[in-house]
């Protein structure tokens, strides 16, 4: 069992990861140094002896410690001493290569439109693929990886900035700039067994299958050939004089 830490143990923490080395759980703090609650706590918990951490640990800090050393604003957490952050400056010392990933989903899209930002304002890109598929999985349990050519990007005019020892964001990756695996293949439409018999019987001579539409056509028939007969008989009988009607044979006058 994970021996929980101290309210103060997890706050030096957590002001270590926020303060100094967000790049190093792959973590990009915004301008102001704030990251979203729920991605940094996605991130610890990634970490062994700190899985256990959630929302509750952190408010216990704030509220515990005299002079807590982090602080929250509309969902988003920040250390309060952030010297050691690294400023996210344009580099082009770049490597050949770099990786991000897509959500499945997605990334029929993203191989049409190319790679823009999920959840943070700008595209997050890692110098390995271990890190990139570990922020990739914090939004699909099998995401998909895609290689980034640096050179290719500048010259489509893509600016990168650092934001850590590994990690590099930029606004856009064109399409073009990076490469991925090939779509999955469509699946073939599964054939019902009611659709291979018929097709087996349409397959003899002289066959014939009733569907509703024969069943319906032939009542429609049946009834105007009815009704033909109807009209046929009554002008038959209008042809026709009624019995009392009829002249009387001579040897019923006299009566």
């Amino acid at each position: 069992m994970v021996q929980r830490k101290s309210p103060k143990q997890l706050s030096k923490f957590i002001s270590y990861v926020l303060g100094r080395k967000p790049g190093e759980f792959g973590l990009v703090p915004d301008d102001n140094g704030y990251i979203k609650i729920k991605e940094f706590l996605k991130a610890i918990c990634e970490e062994d002896g700190f899985r256990y951490v959630r929302r509750s640990h952190i408010d216990e800090i704030l509220i515990s410690l005299t002079n807590p050393p982090i602080e929250i604003h509309n969902n988003h957490i920040r250390a309060k001493f952030r010297d050691g952050l690294p400023n996210q400056k344009q580099t082009q010392n770049l490597p050949k290569l770099l990786y991000t990933c897509a959500r499945r989903k997605a990334y029929p899209e993203v191989l049409v439109k190319g790679i823009f930002p999920m959840d943070f304002k700008k595209v997050i890109l890692s110098s390995t693929p271990d890190m990139a598929e570990r922020i990739g999985k914090r939004k699909d349990q099998f995401p998909v990886l895609l290689t980034v050519q640096t050179q290719k990007s500048i010259q489509q005019g893509i600016i990168f900035y650092e934001a850590g020892e590994t990690l590099f964001i930029a606004e856009s990756i064109h399409t073009g700039c990076f490469t991925g695996p090939p779509l999955p293949k469509q699946k073939t439409p599964v054939i019902k067994p009611e659709t291979q018999v018929e097709q087996a019987l349409s397959s003899f001579p002289g066959s014939f299958i009733v569907e509703k539409h024969n069943i319906d056509d032939r009542r429609k028939a049946y009834q105007q050939k009815r009704k033909r007969k109807t009209v046929a008989w009554k002008k038959e009988q209008k042809g026709k004089k009624h019995k009392s009607d009829r002249e009387r044979p001579p040897w019923r006058r006299d009566h």
